[in-house]
């Protein structure tokens, strides 16, 4: 997708990015999963956004840390009650551009994805685990790529339909790269809002390797933040690894 590049996303969709996803319904029960493996923190988020995890996490009296490559996303959080009590670095979470060591390191709903070369998935892994304490463990959730999905290569799906607005997901698929080119199309009678958005999949597998790389090792894989078992039928993972 030609222009894109690690701030897009978030600049882009900033505005509507907790209408569409604050009030998911695991939000909650991730954040008191996080805060038991956190064990009284710090904690560091990469690609910390609007906060929808960090402030709850914080409430509960752990230290966050965040980064993010969005200056409209960390407006949007330092807007909120208690965002200013969160220290956001901003760069490319690839980088882990922070001192020190965590117990927890976390990157919650897909966004490892984000980072749209395996080379840089692997970095990820590479640094934050140099920011991790002997015995602390870094969070991934993700989907599990669903190819059926694509026909030819393509998708257009409805992801809402209201009365005042349409809201479509359009996308190709590469499967080669294992990249997504996509774009959210909000049609309104104020008109056409398109919000783009690239990734590069990752199989659970895949991502094991690249922790083993990094020295770490898959500690548990639920298959949803209320600790269901992972099995061949999970469209979902949460992965914890350590040392």
């Amino acid at each position: 997708m030609e222009g894109y590049g690690t701030d897009t996303y978030g600049e882009n969709i900033a505005e509507i990015y907790d209408h569409l996803y604050g009030g998911k319904p695991q939000t909650a029960l991730a954040v008191e999963r996080l805060a038991e493996l956190a064990r009284g923190g710090p904690a560091l988020e990469l690609a910390v956004g609007t906060g929808r995890i960090a402030l709850p996490l914080a409430a509960r009296g752990i230290r966050v840390d965040g980064i993010d490559a969005s200056p409209a996303m960390v407006a949007r959080l330092r807007a909120k009650p208690g965002g200013d009590g969160i220290a956001v670095t901003m760069g490319d979470f690839a980088d882990v551009p922070v001192p020190g060591t965590y117990p927890l390191v976390y990157l919650v709903f897909n966004t490892l994805f984000a980072l749209l070369t395996q080379d840089d998935q692997v970095r990820c892994f590479q640094n934050v685990a140099t920011h991790l304490s002997d015995d602390g463990v870094f969070v991934v959730e993700a989907f599990v790529p669903d190819l059926g999905r694509f026909h030819q290569d393509q998708h257009v799906g409805a992801m809402s339909i209201e009365v005042d607005q349409v809201h479509l997901e359009v996308s190709r698929h590469d499967p080669t790269t294992q990249r997504v080119n996509a774009s959210h199309v909000l049609l309104s009678d104020s008109g056409v809002r398109l919000y783009p958005v690239a990734l590069r999949y990752s199989w659970p597998t895949e991502l094991d390797l690249m922790a083993r790389l990094a020295g770490l090792k898959l500690h548990e894989r639920w298959a949803g933040w209320n600790r269901e078992p992972f099995d061949s039928s999970s469209g979902l993972h949460v992965s914890v690894y350590g040392r």
